[in-house]
């Protein structure tokens, strides 16, 4: 019962402060159109100080672990791989569609719904983890995806549009806040007293305005006529996705760190990236990353609190 307890401590306020997000967008204490200036609260100022804030303090080669960003980048690419089999070979959809299924079923919340979950299980390593979590799917796993999206398969485009993904990565206010934490590591200096109290927080704010932000998403949400191929999707993020990261754990890339193993089950195990419906609406599949996207956060109540039990029992 007391594990039971523990889990639910951990699992609880997440998914609580997604349903208050929920709740107060729904009754109108919050608009629609309130919750993208959250979002760029939190994806532009929020994480980048969170993210430089977990890097600066620590040395860069207890930062850089790179079986962990081996697990995390070939696990994930595996996912990518059958995911992209599964739709485009087996049930006959277009490029876009399978690549746009392949990224439910491998790109993570790493930040909005990973980082406040392994804060409370895992403690300051979670820092590290989701900035280990970042470059991967900020330099590999979305640019590749969005890439495959739009070519159409023409080789040309293809090279064209991960220029210009890429491009845009330069202008990611995360991907500075990473660089500029493995830069300020490497310097040995300590951020002055009143710096890193702002910074702290920054940093701070991120959790619950994304979660908010997360639950405000979901209203209007609606999953009739997709239930077959929701499934599929959140199947392979919920299930496919951490088994075959824990595959990759023990038998490819094997991490030392017990923190790091279970910060790289529990990445496999959340909902797909809060923008997973931005990208899918710029190729016309909107209704169904929408749809996905719902069943997948509700169920991964279930599915996450099913793994820490797990963890919790040395199962992994």
């Amino acid at each position: 019962m007391d594990t039971a307890l523990d889990i639910l401590g951990i699992t609880g306020p997440i998914y609580l402060s997604i349903a208050l997000g929920y709740l107060a967008t729904r009754h109108g204490l919050f608009r629609s159109d309130d919750l993208p200036v959250l979002s760029r609260f939190t994806l532009q100022i929020a994480l980048p100080a969170l993210l430089f804030n977990a890097l600066s303090q620590r040395q860069v080669a207890e930062i850089f672990n790179l079986q962990y960003l081996g697990a995390y980048a070939a696990g994930s690419l595996l996912v990518v791989a059958a995911g992209l089999w599964w739709a485009r070979k087996l049930q006959g959809h277009s490029l876009s569609y399978s690549s746009m299924m392949a990224m439910g079923m491998s790109c993570p919340n790493s930040g909005f719904v990973g980082y406040p979950i392994m804060l409370l299980t895992l403690g300051p390593v979670a820092g590290v983890a989701l900035a280990l979590n970042m470059i991967v799917e900020n330099l590999l796993l979305i640019p590749l995806l969005l890439a495959v999206a739009d070519s159409g398969g023409q080789t040309g485009q293809w090279r064209q549009v991960l220029r210009q993904t890429l491009k845009g990565l330069c202008l990611n206010p995360m991907i500075w806040g990473i660089v500029g934490g493995f830069a300020w590591s490497l310097s040995g200096l300590h951020l002055p007293a009143p710096v890193a109290r702002t910074m702290n927080l920054f940093a701070g704010a991120s959790g619950a305005i994304a979660l908010f932000v997360i639950g405000g998403s979901l209203v209007g949400l609606q999953v009739q006529g997709l239930r077959g191929t929701v499934l599929q999707i959140a199947l392979g993020k919920l299930v496919l996705h951490p088994l075959v990261m824990w595959a990759m754990l023990v038998w490819v890339f094997p991490v030392a760190d017990p923190a790091l193993r279970s910060a790289a089950l529990i990445s496999g195990a959340l909902p797909m990236l809060g923008i997973y419906t931005i990208f899918s609406q710029r190729h016309g599949h909107g209704a169904i990353s929408a749809a996905t996207l719902l069943v997948t956060t509700v169920g991964s109540f279930f599915t996450l609190s099913a793994l820490l039990w797990a963890l919790q029992h040395g199962a992994f």
